[in-house]
């Protein structure tokens, strides 16, 4: 079995550490970004895994993102079918994989507050599977599921939450996506064995709202598989360790667009005045986020031997 671990806030001191049964077991040197424990750190974290005797309650800790700010976030777009056929689109696999990018300072952990911009209207909410690079990439390779296990470390609960009255009227999928906050992560970072790696195509997903089920899908249902994207994206950019794949949001988000209002959104040819009168029509529909609400992601594998716990964070207005 893979192991968990958290990176944590404790007594004004940010710690990593290995979490089994409720508890959390520090290791002893500490390291400044993800990438740092990456390299330098899962070896202890193994051996602390085994005999660690020092430990501290979950519940007496501040859980932190376990994504740091040096990483770059890397997403999918459009990846399930019934994710493409609420935006609009043919439900068939595309031609091309959509691949976009969020800002690293749109990190938050679990327990987090959401912060909704006050010119934001149509704040959404994507749970996603987000694939942890373990290795560094720096040419074209042919990743399969033989041998993603050499460069992706581990799998974590991310939500990309997204303004879409910016992303669609702007026609910038960056902007809507990266304000402050529009990440969060966590709470674990689980840690893969070779042998689970076949688990990121039955993970089961499910995102609430308020305690509604507003998301439930499995990752057998992903259109591009995580190896097919690694290929694609080394032939393009390089990865380091410590950089976050997302790798695409289930149907069930609260924007609900027809062919027709996709087509004018995405057309560079129709003024922005229409495109926000389109989008703003959004408004009418009730499961956009607002202030207080609570939102609750769980990821695990459908004979619930991996669990990444609950990502969980209330909307606050700014």
């Amino acid at each position: 079995m893979g192991i968990y671990v958290a990176r944590f806030e404790n007594n004004g001191e940010v710690h990593w550490g290995v979490v089994e049964n409720e508890r959390i077991y520090p290791l002893k040197e500490n390291f400044e970004t993800l990438k740092s424990f990456l390299e330098n750190g899962i070896t202890e974290a193994k051996k602390v895994a085994s005999e660690g005797d020092s430990s501290l309650a979950l519940s007496d800790v501040k859980l932190l993102s376990p994504i740091t700010q040096q990483a770059q976030i890397v997403c999918q777009g459009t990846n399930y079918s019934a994710h493409r056929a609420e935006t609009g689109l043919d439900v068939k696999r595309p031609s091309f994989n959509l691949i976009f990018t969020k800002a690293s300072s749109t990190l938050a952990g679990p327990g987090d507050e959401i912060i909704c911009p006050p010119h934001v209207e149509l704040l959404d909410y994507e749970i996603e599977v987000g694939l942890v690079i373990g290795k560094e990439i720096t040419e074209q390779l042919n990743i399969t599921k033989e041998n993603i296990h050499e460069y992706v470390a581990g799998i974590v609960i991310t939500n990309d939450i997204s303004a879409r009255d910016i992303q669609f009227t702007h026609l910038q999928w960056y902007k809507g996506k990266s304000y402050r906050t529009f990440c969060p992560t966590g709470p674990f970072l689980y840690l893969l064995d070779k042998q689970e790696l076949p688990i990121l195509h039955n993970l089961d997903i499910t995102l609430t709202v308020n305690g509604e089920v507003r998301q439930s899908a499995n990752t057998s249902q992903l259109l591009f598989k995580p190896e097919e994207t690694l290929t694609e994206l080394s032939g393009l950019m390089n990865f380091y360790p410590g950089d976050l794949i997302m790798t695409g949001t289930p149907g069930g988000v609260a924007m609900h667009l027809t062919p027709q209002e996709m087509e004018v959104l995405q057309s560079p040819a129709i003024a922005f005045e229409e495109k926000k009168h389109t989008i703003i029509n959004q408004k009418n529909l009730p499961n956009y986020l607002k202030a207080g609400d609570l939102i609750c992601c769980e990821i695990k594998s459908s004979d619930d031997k991996i669990n990444l716990g609950v990502l969980e964070n209330k909307v606050v207005s700014s």
